[in-house]
């Protein structure tokens, strides 16, 4: 029985696939590659992050690139997600969910809390998780630092994201997860991973 959830932020409760693409062709341009599409990045997008910029790229990140590229690309994001908002159903399934729930998000902590605050969702959670060292690594290991924080049994617990690392972060700590589609991770590719995978918020609580 789930009696907590932990959310994702960025391309779950918070739709910013738009901000994502965009900074994404901003950081690149000096490459000259062909624009992106969200289509186009969702074919190349994996964790780690630089994984996906290698692939874009055709070849290894030189030393100290990928330093250059992720700060780049944060502040371009930090400029477009002004203008995105929450998923359709975000604040109705954060609204209607009876048990507890957190977010756990691989976001900047200190741009993460003040952005989570500005729709006025923060008093849904228990606590809210953002990353307050290097960006752009594998979720599991914040999972597991987020779970020993708030507390619950893992096995009470559902994780629900958008990408096939809040799966695998969730198996790492011995929580349910279910997938959700609107993000930048292709529908086949989170079906591969054997979770159940749904297209709306509403329908991932249906598997708490």
């Amino acid at each position: 029985m789930t009696k907590h959830i932990i959310w994702d932020w960025n391309g779950t409760l918070f739709h910013d696939v738009d901000a994502v693409v965009g900074a994404t062709n901003e950081v690149f341009k000096p490459y000259a590659l062909p624009e992106l599409t969200a289509d186009g990045f969702r074919a190349v997008y994996t964790r780690p992050i630089w994984v996906a910029y290698e692939r874009l790229l055709g070849r290894p990140l030189a030393e100290g690139e990928w330093e250059l590229l992720d700060d780049g690309f944060h502040e371009h994001y930090f400029r477009l997600s002004g203008s995105c908002g929450l998923a359709t159903d975000a604040e109705l399934v954060l609204a209607n969910w009876t048990g507890t729930q957190s977010l756990c998000s691989m976001a900047p902590h200190a741009h993460l809390v003040p952005m989570v605050d500005s729709f006025g969702i923060t008093s849904h959670f228990t606590r809210v998780d953002g990353l307050r060292g290097t960006t752009g690594g594998e979720k599991a290991v914040h999972m597991t630092a987020h779970i020993q924080a708030i507390g619950v049994d893992p096995g009470e617990i559902l994780v629900i994201g958008d990408s096939v690392d809040d799966g695998l972060a969730a198996k790492h700590v011995g929580a349910r997860a279910v997938l959700y589609t609107g993000g930048m991770t292709t529908r086949a590719e989170l079906e591969g991973t054997g979770l159940p995978v749904v297209d709306t918020l509403a329908n991932a609580l249906d598997h708490a």
